[in-house]
């Protein structure tokens, strides 16, 4: 049941019908891993707290830097040096002190990652490295868990929302394959700040659409942001049936 506290503080919310008592009842039970504390991960983690989503585990290895002020709002200036998960802790729990906050503080290895995606009911890839990316991936995949990924560099950003339980979903690797050699990150090409704020907010939205139980996630397509022109254009992403991650469990 919720709380009285819990009615006042969700209230908004609660008063969409899609979400309703119900709908804040399954945020309440519902579990989401955050993989990364950065620019992405800062407003998943700070919208999804807010939002009353019961249980967030947060994994970083890394810790706060002067560069990341910029746009990782989770973290201010005292946070520097200290560890971005301790650093989100405090600020989650400022926010929201009735959720649960599980702490990754080191590299998930193979088995320490499955572990953790098993724990949940989504998971919400917010790195900034291909190897990563595919890693948690794979757990998804190996788990039946939906995966909600964002990515954003300089002035372009991109979603989508990769559901293993679902036939026909797409999952990362069907997608991007093994990458690429060239691959840059924000400290060497550079990113404005708000880009990486829309989209770890459509990513916090896609997890309470698929935690709650209500709209259409953003699965079997693609979402790429142009913030230099503002534009956003929809690409139709289709799972591939030899796709060494995915294609023989759905075969």
């Amino acid at each position: 049941m919720l709380t009285d506290q819990e009615l006042l503080r969700y209230s908004r919310q609660i008063l969409l019908q899609q979400v309703d008592i119900d709908g804040q009842l399954r945020l309440k039970n519902g579990r989401a891993l955050i993989v990364g504390l950065g620019g992405l991960g800062a407003p998943v983690a700070l919208y999804l707290a807010a939002a009353g989503v019961g249980e967030l585990h947060l994994a970083d290895f890394d810790t706060v830097d002067l560069t990341n002020l910029q746009r990782q709002i989770i973290h201010d200036t005292d946070s520097v040096g200290q560890t971005k998960v301790d650093s989100a802790l405090r600020r989650l729990t400022a926010i929201n002190p009735e959720i649960t906050l599980i702490a990754h503080r080191t590299a998930l290895d193979a088995d320490s990652l499955a572990a953790a995606v098993q724990a949940v009911d989504v998971v919400l890839d917010c790195s900034d490295n291909f190897s990563t990316r595919e890693a948690v991936n794979a757990a998804c995949v190996a788990a039946g868990k939906p995966l909600i990924s964002g990515a954003a560099i300089r002035l372009e950003g991109q979603l989508s929302v990769f559901d293993p339980r679902r036939a026909e979903s797409p999952c990362y690797h069907c997608l991007y394959g093994h990458g690429s050699d060239t691959e840059l990150t924000c400290s060497e090409a550079g990113v404005v700040g708000p880009l990486v704020g829309l989209v770890g907010s459509l990513q916090a939205l896609e997890a309470l659409k698929l935690l709650a139980g209500f709209g259409e996630p953003l699965v079997g397509r693609l979402l790429l942001i142009d913030a230099l022109g503002t534009r956003f254009r929809e690409l139709r992403v289709k799972r591939d049936p030899g796709c060494s991650v995915c294609g023989t469990q759905h075969g």
